[in-house]
């Protein structure tokens, strides 16, 4: 018996998957066969792909939105392509491209039709996603040659921190109401901390 699957990916927990899945829900697959990772670039260590790749056999039937889904960069793709078609045997169908669906063409005008257009849309794929990271550090560098800051605000000592430091100091109260009058992580408070000493020291001499 030969089973649908989808897979969706999205690059970061920040991105919305929505459009993927509508467009996977409405092949008619299964919930339970519909597989998401949320892995960004540098990461790309993909559970969900794994474990769909293991649940996988031949004769099955796999969508994705499109093919940049399977990989970050050309080899990538072209390397998932051959695992999911040869080694295991099943069909892919590519949502925005249905010129990339091994169900049509099986002969060998079709295939090689196939594996033309991979290679082209792959490549395609590829040097979109470095012309985008190339614009975004050029708007990156722009914006920080006006004086734009990124990140979060630098957190700001409140104006009794010597007061608070000294009760601390002398165990009058304990970190949790420091952390809480100074409204700052632990970790920034005790970076403020060593700062403040620095420059309390360096009044000194």
């Amino acid at each position: 018996m030969t089973n649908t699957y989808g897979y969706a990916r999205v690059s970061s927990a920040d991105q919305n998957e929505d459009r993927q899945m509508i467009a996977l829900s409405a092949c008619e697959i299964q919930k339970k066969n519909i597989y998401m990772d949320k892995q960004s670039g540098k990461d790309f260590d993909r559970p969900q792909y794994k474990k769909l790749t293991r649940k996988l056999k031949s004769g099955d039937l796999l969508y994705i939105m499109s093919i940049d889904r399977l990989g970050r960069n050309y080899e990538e793709i072209q390397k998932q392509w051959r695992v999911l078609t040869k080694d295991i045997g099943v069909d892919i169908c590519v949502l925005d491209m249905p010129l990339l669906d091994t169900r049509r063409g099986k002969d060998l005008m079709g295939t090689f039709i196939a594996d033309l257009a991979l290679q082209i849309l792959s490549f395609v794929a590829q040097s979109e996603r470095e012309n985008i990271k190339r614009r975004q550090a050029e708007g990156i560098a722009a914006a920080k040659e006006k004086g734009i800051k990124f990140g979060r605000p630098e957190s700001k000592v409140p104006a009794d921190f010597d007061k608070i430091i000294r009760q601390w100091e002398e165990r009058q109260i304990p970190i949790a109401e420091v952390i809480r009058l100074c409204n700052m992580s632990e970790a920034t408070f005790y970076r403020k901390l060593r700062d403040f000493r620095l420059s309390d020291k360096n009044k000194r001499y």
